[in-house]
């Protein structure tokens, strides 16, 4: 896909993805350098805001839109069922059980008297 400027650009989902990426690196980041914390790490931070939602849009404009939750739960749901409708026609007959012998206890070849562990 090309290039469409009438394509709409999911502004509030942009940042507030962003908010998410910077308030779990801001834990991480904390916890790691715990002693070593510098301004430096959140000016970073700050920077990486407008070039993610910069780039989020003019992934927009050429047609990219990423999938919710929602949507990747009823693919999954969709392909569950067709596997399973497909395994349900082409599925063979069980096994029959193979008859008893001795090693497998159907035999009946053990005393009366003696107890089974």
């Amino acid at each position: 896909m090309g290039w469409d400027s009438s394509r709409p650009v999911p502004w509030r989902r942009l940042v507030r993805d962003w908010l998410i990426y910077v308030a779990v690196m801001t834990v991480f980041l904390v916890l790691v350098y715990r002693d070593r914390v510098t301004v430096g790490l959140f000016a970073g931070l700050l920077v990486s805001g407008p070039i993610f939602v910069l780039i989020g849009a003019v992934l927009a404009k050429f047609g990219y839109q990423r999938k919710t939750m929602k949507q990747l739960r009823a693919e999954a749901d969709a392909r569950a069922a067709a596997k399973a409708a497909e395994q349900g026609v082409t599925r063979a007959a069980p096994r029959a059980r193979p008859a008893p012998t001795r090693r497998t206890a159907g035999g009946g070849n053990r005393p009366a008297n003696r107890k089974k562990r």
